[in-house]
C-alpha cells in the first residue's frame, strides 16, 4: 500500500482513539457526580430519619412528607441517570401518598404521614438511601481515586521528590532518585490510565446496584401486572366487540346483499323460462355473476379474520402474501422455528400488515425489509424502511398494534427520526413447537 493511502487509516485511529478518551473522560465526571450526590442522599436520608425518630412528639408528622418527597426525587434522578448514562431501566415505585386536606390543615399531614410509613415504595427509598454511601459511592469513587493517585505520581512527583526528603514512597516505590522517579512517573500514569479504563465499567456495576436497590418493590408489580392485565382484557373485548360488528357488516352488506339480490334473479328467472327462454338464459348468467362475487366476498372476509394460508402454511408464507399484494419492494428474511402458536402467529401477522400499511401509506420509501426471527423464546418481527422518518409513536395504528401485542405481553418500539430509517420491532413471547429452524431470505 502507498504512503498516501495509509493517512486516512491514520486519521480514523486517532479518532477512534479521540471518541474512547473522550468518553472515558466523562465517565470520570459521572463518577464524581455520583461520588457528590451522595452527600445529597445522606442528607435525605438523614432528613427522613430525623423524622421518624420526632414522631412519637408529633413534630415528626410534619416533617416526614416533605423529607419524604425530597428522597424521592434524588432517587427519580438516580433512575434517570442509570437509564441514561448505561441504558439500565429501574422501575419507579407508585407515587407518594398524597395530602388529602387543605394545605393549611394539619390533619393532611399526618394522613400522609401514616400513609407513608405503611408504602413499600417510600421504605425502598429509605434501605437506599443508607446503602447508598457506603457501597454506591464508594464503588464510584475507585475510578476517581486511581485518576487522583495517578495525577500525583504523573504530575507532581517529578517536580517534588527532591522536596519531599527521605522516606519518599509512591505506592511501592521509593522515590529519591531521578530513575525511581521516573518509574513514579510511568507507574501514575498507568494508574491514571487504568482509572479512565474502568469509569465505564463501574458505572455500569453502580447501574445495577441500583437496580438492586431502587426497583419498584414486588407488590408494586405485582399492582401494575394486575392492571395491565384488566386493560388487556378490556382491549381485548373492545376488539373482539368491533371485530364482530366488521364482520356483520361486512355480511348484512356483502354476501347477504348478493345472496338476497340471487334469489330474486332466480325466482325472476323462473316465471320467464316458458314464455321468454333468452331472457331468463341472461337472467341465469347474472346469478353465475352474483353467486361469484359473493362468494369472493366471504372469501375476503374469512381473509380478514384468520387467513387460509396462515392456517395452513405459517407467519413465513403468510407475511410473503402480503408482500405480493404490495406495491412496495418488500425484502423478507425468516429465520422461525417451525410452526407458533396459532393465537401468536395470528397477532404477528396481522401486526406486521399494520406497519406494512404504515409504511406504504406514509413512508415514501420505494423498499422495505421485513425480517422475522425467533430467539430467547420470543418471537420478533422487525419492518426497516429508508422512508422520511418521523412517525408518530402515538399515531392510531401503532396503538392498535399496541392492543394487538399486549394480551401476548408483546411490545412495540418504534425508532424513527426526521428523514428516516423508520424501525418497527415487535416481540411476542412464546415457545416453538417444533425444534427445527428454517430460514429463508428473498425479495418479494
Amino acid at each position: 500500500m502507498a504512503q498516501g493511502d495509509r493517512r486516512p487509516d491514520i486519521g480514523l485511529k486517532g479518532a477512534l482513539v479521540g471518541i474512547g478518551l473522550k468518553g472515558a473522560l466523562v465517565g470520570i465526571g459521572r463518577c464524581q457526580l455520583l461520588s457528590l450526590a451522595a452527600l445529597a442522599v445522606s442528607g435525605a436520608g438523614a432528613l427522613v430519619i430525623g423524622a421518624l425518630l420526632l414522631l412519637p412528639i408529633g413534630i415528626g408528622f410534619l416533617l416526614l412528607p416533605p423529607a419524604a418527597a425530597a428522597l424521592r426525587r434524588i432517587s427519580d434522578r438516580y433512575r434517570d441517570w442509570a437509564a441514561r448514562w448505561t441504558g439500565t431501566e429501574i422501575s419507579p415505585p407508585q407515587p407518594l401518598p398524597s395530602r388529602q386536606a387543605p394545605p393549611e390543615n394539619s390533619t393532611g399531614r399526618h394522613r400522609q404521614a401514616r400513609a407513608l410509613l405503611g408504602d413499600d415504595g417510600f421504605w425502598h427509598d429509605l434501605r437506599w438511601a443508607w446503602a447508598e454511601p457506603w457501597t454506591g459511592a464508594l464503588l464510584a469513587a475507585v475510578p476517581l481515586a486511581l485518576v487522583e493517585y495517578g495525577f500525583f505520581g504523573a504530575a507532581v512527583q517529578p517536580f517534588v521528590w527532591r522536596l519531599l526528603g527521605d522516606g519518599n514512597w509512591y505506592a511501592f516505590i521509593l522515590v529519591d532518585s531521578t530513575p525511581t522517579m521516573l518509574a513514579a512517573l510511568l507507574l501514575g500514569l498507568g494508574f491514571i490510565a487504568a482509572g479512565l479504563k474502568l469509569a465505564p465499567t463501574t458505572l455500569r456495576l453502580h447501574a445495577r446496584w441500583s437496580r438492586r436497590l431502587l426497583a419498584a418493590p414486588h407488590t408494586t408489580e405485582l399492582v401494575r401486572r394486575i392492571e395491565h392485565l384488566a386493560g388487556s382484557r378490556a382491549d381485548i373485548l373492545d376488539l373482539q366487540a368491533a371485530e364482530l360488528r366488521r364482520i356483520e357488516r361486512d355480511l348484512h352488506d356483502g354476501a347477504q346483499a348478493r345472496l338476497v339480490a340471487l334469489g330474486m334473479t332466480l325466482d325472476e328467472a323462473t316465471r320467464l323460462i316458458d314464455r321468454d327462454p333468452a331472457a331468463a338464459r341472461a337472467l341465469l348468467h347474472e346469478v353465475r355473476a352474483t353467486s361469484q362475487r359473493a362468494l369472493q366476498d366471504l372469501r375476503e372476509l374469512v381473509h380478514g379474520v384468520l387467513p387460509p394460508i396462515l392456517a395452513d402454511r405459517g407467519l413465513g408464507d403468510a407475511v410473503r402474501s402480503l408482500a405480493l399484494d404490495s406495491h412496495l419492494d418488500v425484502r423478507i428474511e425468516t429465520a422461525l422455528p417451525g410452526r407458533l402458536p396459532a393465537p401468536v402467529e395470528s397477532a404477528g401477522y396481522f401486526a406486521v400488515a399494520e406497519l406494512l400499511a404504515n409504511a406504504a401509506k406514509h413512508s415514501g420509501a420505494p423498499e422495505v425489509h421485513i425480517r422475522l426471527s425467533h430467539s430467547d423464546g420470543a418471537l420478533r418481527a422487525t419492518v426497516t424502511d429508508e422512508g422520511r422518518g418521523g412517525a408518530d409513536p402515538e399515531g392510531s395504528g401503532l396503538q392498535g398494534v399496541r392492543r394487538r401485542l399486549d394480551p401476548f405481553d408483546g411490545t412495540l418500539v418504534l425508532h424513527s427520526p426526521p428523514g428516516g430509517p423508520t424501525t418497527a420491532t415487535l416481540e411476542i413471547p412464546c415457545a416453538s413447537s417444533s425444534p427445527k429452524t428454517s430460514s429463508s431470505s428473498g425479495t418479494d
